[in-house]
């Protein structure tokens, strides 16, 4: 089978120009490794022993998002490429970026810099693997190794830890020995990461098919002590082997919560720096979850969950009860809705007010309306404007 699927014949054109101006260009890391464990390729990067400036002569298109540590996005066919000079580096002061970095026009010591040996593996435009730290065998052996010294490679950039339990987490990959000993030697230097990076990883480990086994090896390392909210409880070991993969953020949030009611899901969002986004989401599927708790499904509870919601609450269900939801009726119930927001109702605030002409605009419109919407839903009165008209007159507003 050719290693070069559609994703990389669609990048050979930017290959071929470097290479064309007399420069080497491979494509690098997670493409080649997700090509030969036949997953599906997300973003392709390629390394070249092309300096940036060189690149920006090549291309028409070309971003410098990080053109100090020579890299650059080049710009094909609306598809953006990450493209980065073959380079060496220096210490890691902030334990994120490199103090310098230093040019080089040899691929092997690139390589040698990266995080782990499955994803210090090259490819050239022909599909040829250059793999100098046997990534391969640790792809067939389903094993996850740092690339060199382990506590090295951890001190540059503590991230790489939950990046080894998220590729563990995607993979189903074990974590070899000798990098646990160093995940477990370096893992108090976490509590200096951003909080943003952790966030971004632990909601791809979450997500992974194999969670279970990454957040075993979280728990048995005792990572989530170095861990912002996760650090004062015993949340993964709570969840143990009831956890399924979870595919947002706000499920997330909304787990935890419902797994440890003392935290706070606000407590969580400002811990994990999430946006008001994932906050209000996690909201609505906690409302959603204890609602069920003592209703079962019904229209109102689907409708609170439009309008793409339906698949987290039901992968919370599978975790937090031991019976599954209904998918079935959950979506049937959905499909026969009669509206599906507030705009829908066949009354609006104006008609509420020329009702009571007399009476001073006040909240008391939306209760009316939020009153309506609710019995609609539930199928109480039918969505027709006269219908409406006449329930309100006959259940007017109390006074305040």
């Amino acid at each position: 089978m050719s290693l070069l699927t559609e994703p990389f014949q669609d990048a050979l054109y930017v290959i071929e120009k470097i290479e064309q101006a007399g420069h080497q260009a491979f494509f690098v890391g997670g493409c080649v490794r997700d090509s030969l464990l036949e997953r599906p390729i997300g973003d392709i990067d390629i390394t070249t022993s092309a300096k940036p400036d060189k690149i920006q002569e090549i291309f028409d298109e070309v971003i410098p998002v990080g053109i100090e540590h020579g890299t650059v996005i080049v710009r094909y066919h609306d598809v953006s490429y990450e493209v980065t000079t073959f380079r060496v580096e220096s210490d890691y002061s902030d334990g994120r970026h490199p103090d310098s970095v230093q040019f080089i026009d040899k691929i092997d010591l690139d390589l040698a810099r990266r995080d782990f040996t499955i994803n210090a593996l090259a490819m050239d435009k022909y599909g040829n693997i250059l793999d100098l730290f046997k990534g391969k065998e640790d792809l067939h052996n389903g094993l996850l190794r740092t690339v060199g010294n382990g506590k090295e490679r951890l001190k540059e950039d503590p991230l790489r830890i939950l990046r080894a339990i998220r590729f563990s987490s995607q993979l189903g990959f074990k974590i070899e020995k000798d990098t646990l000993y160093a995940i477990n030697d370096v893992k108090p230097s976490l509590e200096g990461l951003a909080v943003e990076r952790i966030t971004v990883e632990l909601e791809k480990l979450f997500a992974g098919k194999f969670v279970r086994l990454g957040l075993k090896y979280m728990n048995d390392l005792g990572i989530e002590k170095h861990l912002p909210i996760l650090n004062n409880y015993q949340i993964l070991q709570k969840l143990g082997d009831r956890i399924r993969p979870v595919h947002s953020l706000e499920e997330v949030v909304c787990l935890i919560h419902q797994t440890e009611p003392s935290i706070d899901i606000r407590t969580i969002t400002k811990g994990w720096k999430c946006s008001n986004k994932v906050l209000n989401k996690a909201i609505i599927l906690n409302d959603a979850i204890n609602y069920y708790k003592s209703h079962d499904l019904t229209n109102i509870l689907v409708y609170k969950l439009l309008p793409d919601l339906h698949m987290s609450f039901a992968r919370l269900t599978e975790i937090l009860f031991t019976q599954k939801v209904n998918e079935k009726k959950l979506f049937r119930l959905k499909s026969n809705l009669v509206i599906y927001s507030k705009k829908d109702l066949a009354i609006n605030g104006n008609d509420i007010i020329e009702l009571f002409p007399d009476r001073k605009r006040g909240p008391w419109i939306q209760d009316i309306i939020t009153q309506i919407e609710e019995l609609v839903v539930e199928g109480k009165i039918e969505n027709n404007n006269s219908i409406l008209k006449d329930w309100i007159k006959w259940n007017p507003p109390g006074v305040n």
